[in-house]
């Protein structure tokens, strides 16, 4: 892996444990010589996590849409900042400079753009390691969620478990440097067509 991309809130959440874990998280990432790929912004867990990466003498490169762009969230001191045009565009940008995916904690955005890649993952369109960072337990209803959707039929046993999670950096890490994807021949058999 040379860069891994972080999904992360442009809020810093009620506790103070999130902001600790970007910033845990960005330390990490540039003390392994892993460059951070993330939305671009100064604010929130994004720019906690940008700005301790890059203090830590990390590669950051954001890339962040023209809107947002304008709102003057976007951070001025990276590596690099990628300005596009739609959150398309965005998503597919920071999948295309990334060897791996991190969600910290956030919101529908965090979420969105964290399950578009471990949904790409699942149709063989990256072989990449997705994992979550689960602070003070932040991840554990959504987690028990997607068990209850291997319970109920909708998710595969495999591709719940091509999820990594910690709550730590170091361990998030080292889980996403040993994951190997599953080889799943099908998922629809004829008989559930």
């Amino acid at each position: 892996m040379k860069n891994v991309c972080v999904f992360a809130g442009s809020n810093t959440g009620v506790r103070k444990e999130y902001a600790t874990a970007a910033r845990d998280l960005g330390r990490a990432l540039a003390g392994r010589d892993l460059g951070v790929v993330y939305g671009g912004g100064h604010v929130g867990l994004m720019g906690q996590l940008a700005d301790e990466a890059l203090a830590a003498g990390g590669r950051v490169i954001g890339v962040i849409t023209e809107a947002l762009f304008a709102k003057e969230v976007g951070h001025r001191g990276l590596t690099e900042l990628r300005v596009v045009k739609t959150m398309h565009e965005r998503k597919a940008a920071m999948a295309d400079l990334s060897d791996g995916f991190i969600a910290l904690p956030g919101g529908f955005g965090t979420l969105d753009e964290f399950f578009e890649a471990i949904t790409w993952a699942q149709l063989g369109i990256h072989r990449k390691p997705c994992g979550m960072l689960n602070i003070a337990g932040y991840f554990d209803g959504l987690l028990a969620f997607i068990d209850h959707s291997v319970a109920e039929g909708f998710v595969r046993r495999e591709y719940r478990d091509m999820i990594s999670i910690s709550s730590t950096p170091a361990g998030l890490l080292d889980a996403l440097t040993r994951h190997r994807p599953p080889v799943v021949e099908k998922w629809i058999t004829p008989a559930q067509r």
